[in-house]
């Protein structure tokens, strides 16, 4: 199976803050690795499911406060004035459930507001926010977090 996630919690002690901001009993925290905004965060269950009634009831109550604190962070962080949350899966390799945490700026202009949020992901390489800037994020997150 090709898939992008399971790739990742293959083994999560070698992963970089960027792909391991937080970590539950169910879920990580990774940074969006083809976002040009930063703070796109994407939230993953550790174990592969394809969709959320899969998931044990424990993981559905943690997913809630991840979610919460997580967006919490995030406005600490990156100024955002709320957040947009996300499910699709349906990608090809990204099939694995993983839930989009999006910040919304506010300066974000109207055309990338809403749904069109997805105008930052996808971004083409040099737009992409760097891997520097999200492990610096990841770390910023992390004190939020640790603070919150």
């Amino acid at each position: 199976m090709d898939c992008f996630n399971c790739r990742g919690n293959a083994d999560l002690d070698a992963l970089p803050a960027r792909e391991d901001i937080t970590r539950t009993t169910h879920w990580r925290v990774a940074h969006a690795f083809d976002s040009s905004l930063p703070g796109w965060l994407v939230v993953v269950p550790l174990t592969h499911v394809t969709a959320l009634d899969e998931l044990p009831p424990e993981a559905h109550a943690e997913l809630g406060t991840l979610l919460g604190r997580m967006s919490a962070a995030l406005r600490e962080v990156v100024g955002c004035v709320k957040t947009y949350v996300m499910q699709f899966s349906e990608a090809d390799g990204f099939a694995h459930l993983h839930v989009h945490l999006v910040p919304r700026m506010p300066d974000q202009p109207d055309e990338l507001k809403g749904p069109a949020v997805f105008g930052y992901l996808g971004a083409a390489e040099g737009e992409r926010v760097s891997e520097a800037e999200r492990d610096r994020l990841a770390q910023a997150l992390r004190e939020a977090l640790a603070v919150g």
